[in-house]
């Protein structure tokens, strides 16, 4: 019943209405985070911007699809969850958020992102999984703190040659996109550390020996004929990834080799700022 009465005040945009979703939320918490996740929120109540000292703002899993401009005036921000909301564009304002480092887009409706996300310079999380690019927005390659790319389950055919300027990246998922071929410009990013490139259409990798930084590579559920080489340590996630680099042939037949283990995903919970 407690559900259904939050479906249906979601819809009325009275002050009364708002407050019961919010749960007589007042006053800033001590610990300076607030979650509104999973309140059926169709806009964020203005008096929560008043609290300027906060630091943790999660509005997951809500009907909102725009902000008020008086979030600006969260400066001391450094997380923002977005996600599983109906946001086709990214709230400008969120650009003035200069001290973010984590920032959940993720289920949306975005099919790009402005060119003021360049003012987050602080950010080292960056998750835009499940949303409706169909290329990776140039101007996430201007954010050079950038450590965690996850850009899953969109339209992605390829990825710019810019992305090398991130020299701190470590980690990118890039599963459950339409790549044909094993990205380019990840083969000139020695420090990266994860590669996730599971279910795309790539049919040939080359070689990944070279990249001294890499731990894991996660190619799994592709039409490749053959697997990354990867240097000695570098666990490999997909077929043949137990045996060598490639295939085992048998009277001119190739055997695909059946991997047990479930390809690693990315965490589930939030993370927190380092």
């Amino acid at each position: 019943m407690g559900n259904s009465l939050k479906a249906i005040a979601g819809f009325v945009p009275s002050h009364k209405c708002q407050k019961y979703l919010l749960e007589d939320l007042e006053e800033m918490p001590v610990d300076k985070m607030v979650d509104l996740s999973g309140r059926q929120l169709r806009r964020l109540p203005v008096h929560i911007c008043s609290f300027r000292e906060l630091v943790k703002l999660y509005l997951s899993d809500n009907n909102l699809n725009h902000l008020p401009p008086e979030l600006e005036q969260l400066q001391n921000l450094q997380i923002l969850a977005l996600d599983f909301n109906n946001f086709k564009a990214l709230p400008l304002v969120v650009c003035t958020l200069k001290q973010l480092c984590i920032l959940y887009l993720g289920n949306n409706k975005l099919c790009s992102l402005p060119l003021e996300l360049r003012l987050l310079q602080n950010l080292k999380t960056l998750w835009i999984e499940s949303n409706c690019l169909q290329y990776l927005p140039e101007v996430v390659c201007e954010l050079s703190l950038l450590k965690t790319l996850h850009a899953g389950s969109n339209a992605l055919r390829a990825l710019p040659a810019q992305l090398q300027c991130l020299q701190e990246l470590r980690t990118i998922w890039l599963s459950g996109n339409l790549l044909s071929e094993f990205p380019p410009v990840l083969l000139d990013m020695p420090f990266l550390e994860v590669i996730d490139v599971d279910r795309n259409s790539i049919r040939f990798f080359p070689s990944l020996a070279h990249l001294p930084g890499l731990k894991l590579v996660i190619y799994d559920h592709n039409p490749c004929r053959n697997a990354p080489k990867v240097a000695k340590g570098v666990r490999r996630v997909g077929r043949w990834s137990e045996e060598t680099p490639e295939p085992r042939k048998r009277s001119g037949a190739v055997i695909e080799i059946p991997l047990d283990e479930k390809p690693l995903l990315p965490p589930a919970t939030k993370a927190e700022p380092e």
